[in-house]
């Protein structure tokens, strides 16, 4: 029997353990609020069952192997998933729909199932929301650390290039997440004086 309360424990107590601190944006709290983010879609497209079991348990898992790698950390999480969920019960044939998940989180988000595009739409909501600036704050100072930007002007180009190109799945996300998301890159536009990239 699968005990989603009882695996969520364990993979929670995991990350605390194994997350280095300077994950100011990747830490326990992004998994519970994508955790949080796909129980509303579920309950919005009334998605009940093992569906809804398998996209609980991608929530939960989808950024674990970021303790092992920064970088494609996305088959590290699944290597996790394959090690571990056995144990709890899961088949071979929902290990592959977990991987199909976890991996379609890649940048850039490919996801071709509804469970795909939920678990993609929940990982990246907050740029759609008001909690843009604020979340997107952690992960300026996490890329800082990574050195994957050097300054704000840096920051605030690749927000630009990223958030034009991409695009929410969800008809829900579509609806209310998409124009919000394009507001906040015409601000970061507006800010600099910079065109809208082509």
């Amino acid at each position: 029997m699968k005990n989603i309360k009882k695996l969520k424990e364990y993979v929670l107590d995991t990350l605390n353990r194994e997350l280095p601190g300077n994950l100011t944006y990747h830490g326990v709290h992004h998994t519970l609020h994508v955790m949080e983010v796909c129980e509303q879609h579920l309950r919005r497209l009334k998605i009940k069952g093992k569906d809804a079991l398998l996209l609980r348990t991608a929530a939960l898992i989808h950024d674990v192997g970021i303790s092992r790698t920064y970088n494609d950390h996305e088959a590290e999480s699944f290597q996790f998933a394959e090690k571990i969920l056995p144990e709890w019960g899961y088949s071979k044939a929902d290990l592959q729909i977990i991987k199909g998940m976890i991996m379609a989180t890649q940048i850039p988000q490919q996801p071709h199932t509804i469970l795909e595009r939920i678990l993609c739409d929940a990982d990246l909501d907050y740029v759609g929301t008001d909690k843009f600036y604020e979340i997107g704050d952690t992960l300026y100072k996490e890329f800082l650390a990574y050195k994957v930007i050097k300054n704000e002007e840096e920051w605030d180009r690749l927000q630009v290039n990223f958030l034009s190109k991409h695009r929410f799945h969800t008809e829900f996300s579509k609806k209310h997440r998409e124009p919000v998301k394009m507001h906040y890159v015409q601000e970061i536009l507006n800010k600099w004086g910079w065109k809208k990239p082509a």
